[in-house]
């Protein structure tokens, strides 16, 4: 985008070179079942990082071993852990303990955007729409088929918190939702079960207070799952040049920062969206750590708004530092 496009959707970003070089812990890998993803993400960061002249040292850790936050002369933690453990809060509460300064949402933030029950609760009490759906446990019984039969064909079957789309399913048979729901409430204990939105996929990056330009995720597989996100050859095209009426625009971007700040979110983080045929955005979730891998959607839209991985990852930490 050219500095006139910039100004006219509101996002001048300040493009400027860093003036501190600052000692940095980029934390990476983790114990979730998005470890993989992590290690691509800090790995991304970390020469991001470098790139933009600070120190970095990464660190691989787990909730047994958090002694890379004890290293001296920390200036600032960038937190590239996905799912538990780094987006639920947990590693921001044991930089705060340390009082060390540290990138992304607060402790309470973070949790709340990881459960996706308590964060519909609060889309909803903003104005924002969202999918109908409940929160099933082995202990509804015969009740259960009544309540997801009101939900109808397909449905959507998911962790109550998790990311990366893992353990997903689009279920469009009685016996495949059961199926998925046995699997989910063996492995979780819960599952949230939510009506099929019919729609394009949009995703909207939020850096400090402002939305990034709208992002459309084109998925050559069902739907946005792991393989679609991460694997070379899986087809999915991002498509800014969308085609989406302007107002609609201009909404998708209101929405995010509505949902985003709804959860006391902060610095940074990723809305997606269905839009439906009629244009109504329907708000699926907030990522408050979202990837930053050759993959990864927020890092595209700031390309597309004029800035370098080394700039993003610059400010991140600057915005973390001005705390």
């Amino acid at each position: 985008m050219n500095p006139e496009t910039l100004a006219r959707e509101g996002l001048e970003l300040r493009l400027q070179k860093p003036k501190l070089s600052l000692d940095v812990t980029v934390l990476m890998g983790g114990p979730s079942s998005e470890r993989e993803v992590s290690l691509m993400s800090g790995s991304a960061v970390a020469e991001g990082l470098a790139a933009a002249g600070h120190r970095v040292t990464r660190a691989d850790v787990s909730p047994a071993d958090t002694s890379a936050l004890d290293r001296p002369g920390i200036d600032v933690v960038f937190i590239a852990l996905h799912g538990t453990f780094g987006e639920d809060g947990g590693v921001q509460q044991l930089c705060e303990d340390r009082h060390l300064r540290y990138i992304g949402s607060t402790p309470q933030a973070s949790a709340l955007a990881m459960d996706k029950v308590a964060s519909r609760k609060r889309f909803v009490t903003a104005g924002l729409t969202v999918p109908k759906g409940l929160v099933l446990t082995p202990a509804e019984g015969p009740g259960r088929t009544d309540a997801l039969n009101r939900l109808g064909l397909p449905v959507v079957l998911k962790p109550v918190d998790g990311g990366s789309s893992v353990d997903i399913t689009i279920a469009k048979s009685p016996a495949s939702r059961d199926a998925a729901l046995a699997a989910l409430l063996d492995r979780y204990g819960k599952a949230l079960a939510e009506e099929f939105v019919a729609g394009r996929e949009f995703t909207v990056g939020i850096l400090g207070r402002r939305p990034l330009p709208v992002l459309e995720v084109v998925p050559a597989r069902e739907f946005y799952d792991y393989v679609a996100k991460y694997a070379d050859d899986a087809g999915t095209r991002y498509v800014f040049d969308h085609g989406l009426p302007g107002a609609v625009v201009k909404s998708l971007q209101a929405s995010a920062t509505v949902a985003h700040e709804a959860l006391g979110c902060r610095d940074l983080s990723r809305v997606d969206f269905i839009v439906t045929p009629g244009g109504l955005p329907v708000v699926l979730e907030v990522n408050t750590i979202p990837g930053f891998t050759s993959h990864s959607l927020v890092p595209m839209a700031a390309a597309r708004a004029g800035m370098s991985f080394p700039q993003l990852v610059d400010r991140i930490i600057m915005m973390a530092m001005q705390r």
